[in-house]
């Protein structure tokens, strides 16, 4: 009897202990403005399925790059719409498999309590030393940023004062230590910070963000990849989404 139940224990303990050999697991390349929203849905699809996605961090333009370098990714969530069309088009994205998994929002904001307006007319008092922006060609919040100072008539006026991150959490990071005023960032990134001051920039000021996946080449035969993608589109993402003050495109 005590032979039976030691057996049985045995083999439960061995099919626990084999049951994460068998869990997926994926690499996902990730526009910058979507760190916080990403790790969280990573983490409850990870929890849903027991699969694992891992994700690498960057501007759009250098993790396409990258890509198109041969990096080991099996999916690409950009900043923009254009380059998961450009992978699909030049044989690094599975054709057909790109979608809008978010609209982004541009928000100028600032680390100090009033000094960013309901409306942003600080940036036409021009009363600040320093305005953090993110790369316009590697960061499509960066070029949005520059659509909306040109749109405003501000652009000469501030180009002077303005310093450029390599990505949007690096131009975040700037306002965030002080070492700029104020900057144009992603509003996932300060939506649920009640600190400081903000402008939700109009969109009639800049073009929308669409923010689109793709499934790469690698990813088409991982399971993993695939199921992670079709869980952008679950309620459960969606309200992270929202959370996080991404709009989804209609």
């Amino acid at each position: 009897m005590m032979f039976v139940k030691w057996l049985a224990a045995a083999v439960v303990g061995l099919v626990l202990g084999a049951s994460p050999a068998f869990a997926g697991s994926a690499l996902v390349a990730v526009a910058a403005n979507f760190t916080a929203p990403a790790k969280e849905i990573g983490a409850a699809f990870a929890k849903s399925t027991g699969d694992t996605v891992e994700f690498s961090f960057g501007s759009t333009g250098q993790l396409y790059t990258q890509i198109t370098q041969g990096a080991p990714f099996d999916a690409f969530f950009a900043a923009d719409d254009e380059r998961p069309v450009a992978a699909e088009q030049e044989g690094y994205g599975v054709p057909g498999s790109h979608f809008t998994y978010a609209v982004g929002k541009l928000v100028l904001w600032s680390a100090t309590p009033g000094l960013v307006d309901a409306n942003g007319e600080v940036l036409k008092s021009g009363q600040f030393a320093k305005l953090s922006i993110a790369s316009p060609k590697a960061a499509p919040y960066g070029a949005a940023a520059v659509e909306t100072l040109k749109k405003l008539g501000l652009y000469e006026a501030l180009e002077p004062k303005i310093v450029q991150g390599n990505n949007i959490s690096q131009a975040h990071q700037f306002v965030a230590t002080g070492a700029a005023q104020l900057g144009f960032v992603a509003l996932s990134q300060v939506n649920l910070d009640p600190n400081g001051s903000r402008w939700v920039v109009p969109q009639a000021l800049y073009q929308p963000i669409y923010q689109d996946a793709v499934l790469l080449k690698k990813g088409a035969t991982n399971p993993t990849a695939s199921a992670f993608l079709a869980y952008l589109k679950s309620p459960e993402a969606l309200a992270v989404l929202a959370k996080y003050g991404y709009g989804v495109r209609d």
